[in-house]
């Protein structure tokens, strides 16, 4: 049965398989700092260990919805609000000339697109956080009354 571990500030997907009368831990991918099983992991998992079943499902419904909203001491939490704020100062900093200037027209376009993509995330997100949505309602009301 495969698990999500965690070891230091890295999740692991791990496997446990039985050698010579023993259980050793098959280490089937590393998942970074939050674990999240993407389509990536689960294409480089199926290609470097073939006759490993795993259930995909489970352990995608596992580990995509860890992060809890509801305790703002977690580390997740606190390492997301920690990037919202360096990412919106970067963003302050970024001025239109800057991309005029950029040698290279790709970088500018690749930023331009970055940015679109921030912006539908984010409305898909907010709108998630919407009080008619119910269950963060009050946060919303609280963001709103500042």
């Amino acid at each position: 049965m495969a698990f999500v571990r965690r070891k230091g500030n890295s999740f692991y997907l791990v496997h446990n398989v039985r050698r010579g009368g023993k259980v050793r831990q098959l280490h089937l991918a590393r998942l970074g700092e939050r674990a999240r099983i993407t389509d990536a992991v689960v294409r480089e998992v199926s290609k470097k260990h073939p006759f490993v079943e795993l259930n995909w499902r489970a352990l995608r419904e596992q580990t995509n919805n860890q992060v809890d909203l509801a305790d703002a001491s977690s580390p997740a939490i606190q390492k997301l609000v920690s990037s919202l704020r360096a990412l919106n100062l970067e963003l302050a900093d970024l001025f239109p000339p800057l991309l005029r200037i950029s040698e290279t027209p790709t970088v500018a376009r690749e930023l331009l697109v970055q940015l679109r993509l921030l912006q539908s995330t984010l409305q898909v997100k907010l709108n998630q956080f919407d009080r008619k949505r119910g269950r963060f309602s009050h946060a919303t009301l609280r963001m709103h009354g500042r």
